[in-house]
């Protein structure tokens, strides 16, 4: 119900201001797949959002993450969509001493790497940073060495860390919950599809 003034009322009033109107403004709202609801509530977000010049769109998979990225979205100047999957409201985090200082944000565009390797790189986020660990897990046993980075930014992508990280990897896969077409994976794949071979997109 809200998308019109999302999409053509706060997301363009910067550009049609020509800079002198800021909406500093944040959308919460669970994201993604969640149990025992319909599929009108089962669905990721993170695409249709991030295609939208003058949005930042977030979505955190962490406490950390969820306490960094909220508190710098409420500080930003533009307006920013913060997406919940709703399934690890549930679930508990470590969280350090660091992140519970009151001075903790962290910074809007700049991705994490969960776990390091050298054979393959795995993008997700929210919910599927989870798997992505999971699977990286399994693939160890394997004697395969996986990458996982946790994007945490949407839009701004940080794509220097996924460059750097299949620079060494030479390989990549994108894990995500949303549709394969147009997908969040598809705009990530697109920018290496030209110079890798090895690239793959799981939804």
């Amino acid at each position: 119900q809200a998308i019109d003034h999302i999409i053509n009322s706060a997301a363009k009033s910067n550009y049609m201001s020509a800079g002198q109107i800021n909406v500093p403004i944040v959308f919460r709202g669970p994201n993604g797949a969640a149990a025992g609801v319909g599929a009108q509530h089962s669905q990721c977000y993170a695409a249709w959002f991030a295609h939208v010049p003058g949005l930042k769109v977030l979505a955190p998979y962490s406490s950390e993450d969820a306490r960094g990225l909220l508190k710098a979205a409420i500080r930003d100047p533009d307006p920013v969509v913060f997406l919940e999957n709703e399934l690890l409201y549930g679930e508990s985090f470590p969280v350090s001493d660091e992140v519970l200082d009151s001075s903790f944000a962290l910074p809007i565009g700049k991705a994490k790497i969960e776990r390091e390797g050298k054979d393959v790189t795995i993008t997700a986020f929210s919910k599927m940073v989870g798997y992505a660990l999971q699977a990286a897990e399994i693939l160890s046993k394997e004697g395969i060495s996986a990458e996982v980075i946790n994007l945490r930014s949407i839009r701004p992508l940080d794509r220097a860390a996924i460059n750097a990280s299949v620079r060494k990897t030479n390989r990549l896969v994108t894990l995500e919950e949303g549709f394969p077409q147009h997908g969040v994976g598809a705009e990530i794949w697109f920018s290496f599809s030209p110079h890798h071979t090895h690239i793959n997109k799981l939804v």
